[in-house]
């Protein structure tokens, strides 16, 4: 049976996943309804980083379902890390082109291409080495969430910090630099841009750093906000 602690991680995760969600349909919407070809890709990239946190909250499902944690019972072994990560990839992909189009068009080819391969060597070390790449904790019973981290030694973890430290430049910094240069609305819309990378960023890296407990809870409250910053930097 689940403890508070698992409650708590396990609707924090299912919070995260449902204001993607929301938030990306909204832009999907919008960018059917104005033929907005940006605000279209802000809603694929705000869902695939909703789907960081599936894999807790597929974990929260299953043991609500059959009192058990995903590990060790599905016949995929690291399904729980799996679940989250084989959307890091596509969402490096979405976000350099987003980034590359406001920011640097003339050569966003050349930095979706770098970035391509770098998320196609990830996802082989993700799916080859899912076992070498991921550290999970002692086996619980039900009682908590599965909590997993990432194996520092690792080709995968090495690549996920690269992109995280990539959208922090590119997106966090530069949409900043962008609004220093804009002016009225659009100044106001690159601020909203670089303030939902950010926290994306930072909640992120931290999410994979900080032990479960009530400061984690802060942390994906304050992750839940990233959708709503992106959607409202982009949509008309």
């Amino acid at each position: 049976m689940l403890e508070p602690l698992g409650w708590l991680e396990g609707l924090t995760a299912s919070g995260i996943i449902l204001s993607a969600f929301i938030f990306g349909a909204l832009s999907f919407y919008h960018a059917k309804k104005l033929n907005a070809k940006l605000l279209l890709y802000a809603g694929l990239i705000i869902v695939f980083i909703g789907l960081f946190w599936l894999g807790p909250f597929s974990d929260f499902l299953f043991v609500l379902i059959t009192g058990h944690n995903l590990e060790p019972y599905p016949p995929v072994v690291g399904l729980y890390g799996l679940l989250s990560y084989v959307w890091v990839a596509p969402a490096i992909i979405v976000a350099m082109y987003l980034g590359g189009e406001l920011i640097m068009p003339k050569k966003k080819w050349y930095l979706i291409g770098v970035y391509t391969v770098l998320g196609v060597i990830f996802e082989y070390f993700l799916w080859f080495d899912t076992m070498g790449t991921f550290e999970f904790n002692p086996y619980i019973s039900g009682s908590q969430i599965t909590d997993s981290s990432f194996n520092t030694s690792s080709v995968a973890f090495l690549l996920v910090a690269l992109f995280l430290v990539s959208v922090l430049i590119f997106e966090g910094i530069g949409f900043l630099i962008k609004a220093k240069q804009a002016t009225g609305v659009l100044k106001k819309k690159f601020r909203f841009l670089s303030l939902g990378f950010t926290i994306f960023v930072v909640c992120g890296a931290l999410d994979a750093l900080v032990a479960p407990g009530p400061l984690l809870g802060i942390i994906r409250g304050v992750m839940m906000t990233f959708a709503l910053w992106m959607y409202l930097g982009l949509k008309a």
